[in-house]
């Protein structure tokens, strides 16, 4: 492999401090992403009303939750390709228009075959999102810096559920569920003029060969650190990839286990957030009960990702993950087996609380931290594109287990993923907080390695 010593986009983008630039770029970020957050978690309370007032059935809720993802998976898959070909500032511009547009159809459909269609479309955009969001404000910040300001951004983006599910027991009641798809659909429209105001990467562009608009990009962004004083120490020769790196089967490995990881975080999130309200109203809880606990519960995700903030920097991606497997595990059978409703909240909230901080250290932070600039939408949409895979499966898995033995035999199953989730990270997973990617990359050769050696030995 032949690399080159020179200047390039990382090293003068890692060198700089966090600026006005960096606070705009995450308010536009994290503001599409809480939108997107939103909409998808609109599923619980509106699917809850149309099956109480017989406008759909158990099947066709689990068949609109899998037009969402398979929308989604669409929508990751060419978010990935169109990101890294086309650019980041084109892609985040397409899915925004498509799932603000699909959300408004979502509110006229006229009959619930009508909504799952269009619901699909939206899922096109909702999938595209998550796959730019997170890592294109990695490309922006610095090292010392990303731990902090990717794990605040899924704060952010949580808040989106917790304000779906607030809103779904305070508007639905008097404006129906229509009103549910309005919000995102309008929210979205306006992000999208906001957006014009985001630059291209100039990673990607550095990439593509376009280093004389990437040098634009960059003098802009350093002259706003010079106009407030601050003297920028000279940026460090970097490595740069060439094209044939990119063909590495060392991208095997962390492709493989970011995909295990995102495979067990949406079944168990999507599992446990889309379906509470359902399940709460089957057993006989009234639909402004079961919404109003759940909107309890969800103040665990923006908790989730507050913990997660302070912690992942100092315990570490690995640790974070481990022991937050372990604990989600735990919460998540006490959740099955606690009786009255205000234990059952309390559990909720915990268990919520652990998701998401595993959702905040895997998604902002362990999957970006993976891959290099040059495949990183590539790769992390096609660990996505995979865990979208289990999503459309899941809903129907978890309608059986419902049937068959009750929640409490949903959130087990949960647990068992939880389990293998920590057992995964504790046999191949790295530490990536603070580290170079070419590192990142050579070491999870050798802990691959090494942990074929200790199961061999056990044996």
């Amino acid at each position: 492999m032949t690399t080159t010593d020179q200047s390039t986009a990382a090293a003068r983008l890692d060198r700089l401090p966090i600026l006005r630039f960096h606070k705009r770029l995450f308010a536009l970020v994290s503001g599409g992403l809480f939108i997107d957050n939103f909409d998808i978690y609109i599923a619980g309370a509106v699917l809850a009303v149309l099956l109480q007032s017989n406008w759909s059935s158990l099947e066709l809720n689990a068949t609109f939750i899998s037009a969402t993802y398979t929308g989604m998976l669409m929508g990751t898959v060419l978010a990935g390709i169109a990101a890294d070909r086309y650019g980041r500032k084109l892609t985040f511009q397409l899915n925004l228009a498509i799932f603000g547009l699909a959300s408004i159809a979502c509110a006229l459909a006229p009959n619930i075959h009508f909504l799952i269609v269009a619901r699909f479309v939206c899922g096109v955009g909702l999938g595209a999102e998550l796959v730019v969001g997170y890592s294109t404000l990695a490309e922006f910040t610095p090292p010392h810096k990303r731990g902090k300001w990717q794990t605040l951004m899924s704060m952010v983006s949580s808040f989106g559920l917790l304000a779906s599910t607030l809103l779904s027991f305070f508007l639905i009641p008097a404006f129906g569920w229509q009103v549910m798809f309005w919000i995102p659909g309008l929210a979205a429209l306006y992000i999208l003029w906001l957006r014009k105001a985001i630059p291209e990467s100039p990673r990607w562009l550095e990439v593509r060969g376009r280093r004389a608009e990437a040098d634009a990009i960059l003098r802009e962004i350093e002259s706003e650190a010079l106009a407030q004083g601050i003297a920028l120490p000279a940026p460090q020769p970097s490595r740069q990839r060439p094209v044939e790196m990119l063909a590495s089967r060392k991208f095997l490995k962390p492709l493989i286990l970011g995909t295990v990881l995102q495979v067990v975080m949406f079944t168990a999130l999507y599992g446990l957030v889309n379906w509470i309200p359902t399940f709460l109203t089957k057993q006989g809880m009234s639909l402004n009960q079961s919404l109003g606990q759940t909107a309890f519960m969800t103040l665990g995700g923006p908790a989730g990702a507050f913990i997660a903030q302070a912690l992942t920097d100092r315990l570490g991606r690995r640790r974070s993950i481990i022991f937050g497997s372990v604990i989600a595990a735990a919460l998540a059978v006490a959740f099955g087996q606690v009786a009255s409703p205000l234990a059952a909240t309390l559990v909720g909230f915990a268990t919520f609380t652990a998701t998401f901080f595993l959702l905040a250290t895997i998604q902002a932070l362990y999957l970006p931290e993976l891959f290099p600039t040059e495949v990183r939408m590539r790769c992390n949409a096609i660990c996505l594109g995979i865990a979208r895979v289990s999503s459309i499966i899941a809903p129907f898995g978890i309608v059986m287990l419902f049937e068959r033995g009750g929640f409490s035999s949903v959130v087990t199953a949960i647990a068992v993923l939880f389990l293998l989730q920590a057992a995964v990270i504790l046999f191949f997973g790295i530490e990536t907080s603070k580290r170079s990617i070419d590192e990142i990359i050579d070491d999870l050769d050798a802990s691959v390695a090494s942990a074929g050696n200790r199961i061999t030995s056990m044996r």
